[in-house]
């Protein structure tokens, strides 16, 4: 039976969390973030809590990942923690919009800029964009060392550009913009006033974190992957919440706080007042790497979770099954590319993305939570921890923070759009009838 291969190591898993991290968030929610807290001190403040939330998670992450390091990641540990049903609910929700929609969403937004870079029309976006995917997906088909190489040569130039605009926004003297003569947005008043707006701003924050768990679906293609995934995870979230921290006091130090709040695009107004039109370009470039190297790490990893499902028998038997030669999950990653296509064609990933961007909480929530089962079930067991375990510092109060934070997320996104989350919730439950006929279809293969 052909397996998975084991050909990523130490840099190539930091690479993956990295460019798991980092595609175009960081380049926009700096605004939006700005607008809510109301002051550059709030608003750095919020950003180093949300990193904060973010390490926590990749230290849970870290242990699952010790623990079962297997392809499918969080679908593993919600099947050994939660049961069948919901680990396939987040298979089913990956594949229908999150990690598909995203797909879409991502190469449209690379479509876009790299038609601006090279002067052709927009109309192209999309053949560009469908393009991009197919491109991705037959780098991923042939072989995880491919697509790594892609990811890690991405994620370096995605860095570079960041860094480039760090180093301009900190090292260079900067004449007054126009946006500092703008009035300072209303900064909160009072405790509870604080503590509302940094918790309105800390989920657009804690959505420009997350991606570093998708990590963990690739973990029997990591070397040493009980040592190799919690160094990648921790050592990845924690580069980059450096990175974003630095990238807000670039941000803040040359158009202010007004100015960030008032920005549609933060990143090019910065690069334009630095260095002019070529810096608007230059970092237009940047978002175009980072978009692209983001695009490459979702199609490496997602279809790992549909190959761990139809291994389970509760999705179609042929996604099981390995390249002979690639040792990739062929069949799946062929599925996954299909249905991003057509979400990309159709343009419907946008409000599909919106209805259903909560639930990837919910089941990150959920993950995190079943850290509490595994370690019940070692105490019940009597079984300790082998020396030298990774295990999450802090317990059990960094994962319950953790799974308050997600808490958090969902019931924000709930309040703030009813209507969407209804409808988000409808199309995460329209996987149970499917979940039962697998089930059923196994039970007749088996008999």
């Amino acid at each position: 039976m052909t397996t998975y291969a084991r050909r990523l190591g130490l840099f190539s898993g930091t690479m993956a969390v990295v460019g798991g991290i980092i595609g175009g968030g960081i380049f926009r929610t700096p605004a939006v973030v700005a607008e809510r807290v109301g002051s550059a001190g709030l608003a750095l403040g919020a950003w180093l809590l949300g990193g904060v939330v973010a390490l926590i998670g990749a230290f849970c992450y870290g242990e699952l990942g010790q623990r079962r390091p297997r392809a499918g990641g969080g679908y593993v540990y919600l099947r050994e923690t939660w049961g069948p049903l919901p680990a396939f609910l987040y298979g089913w929700t990956l594949l229908l919009v999150i990690a598909t929609g995203a797909i879409a969403a991502v190469a449209v937004t690379f479509a876009n800029y790299a038609l601006a870079l090279a002067g052709l029309p927009q109309r192209l976006t999309v053949p560009v964009a469908v393009g991009a995917i197919v491109l991705v997906s037959g780098i991923n088909y042939v072989g995880v060392r491919p697509a790594a190489v892609t990811q890690n040569i991405f994620t370096i130039l995605k860095l570079a550009a960041l860094a480039a605009l760090i180093g301009a926004a900190l090292f260079t003297v900067t004449s007054a913009v126009p946006y500092r003569l703008l009035p300072p947005p209303s900064a909160p008043v009072g405790l509870w006033g604080v503590v509302v707006s940094v918790g309105a701003a800390l989920v657009p924050i804690l959505f420009t974190y997350g991606g570093w768990q998708q990590t963990n679906f690739i973990a029997e293609e990591i070397i040493d992957a009980e040592r190799n995934l919690p160094r990648a995870l921790v050592t990845g979230v924690a580069g980059v919440v450096v990175v974003y921290v630095l990238a807000n006091v670039a941000y803040l130090r040359v158009l202010g706080p007004a100015g960030l709040a008032a920005s549609t695009a933060p990143a090019a107004d910065v690069m334009r007042a630095l260095l002019g039109p070529a810096g608007g370009t230059l970092i237009a470039a940047g978002i175009a790497v980072s978009t692209f190297g983001f695009l490459n790490l979702v199609i490496l990893v997602t279809p790992r979770v549909l190959q761990a499902m139809a291994a389970d028998g509760v999705f179609f038997p042929r996604l099981a099954e390995l390249h002979p030669v690639h040792r990739t999950p062929a069949a799946a990653i062929l599925v996954q590319a299909g249905w991003a296509v057509v979400l990309t064609v159709s343009g419907t990933f946008g409000q599909l993305v919106d209805y259903v961007a909560f639930g990837d909480w919910i089941f990150f929530g959920l993950t995190v939570a079943g850290l509490f089962i595994y370690r019940a079930r070692d105490k019940t067991g009597g079984y300790p921890a082998p020396a030298g375990a990774f295990r999450v510092p802090g317990y059990p109060w960094t994962p319950g923070l953790f799974v308050l934070a997600a808490g958090y997320v969902v019931a924000s996104s709930v309040g703030a759009n009813p209507r969407n989350a209804a409808i988000g919730t409808g199309l995460i439950l329209l996987g149970v009838p499917l979940y039962y006929y697998w089930r059923g279809q196994l039970g007749e293969r088996s008999v």
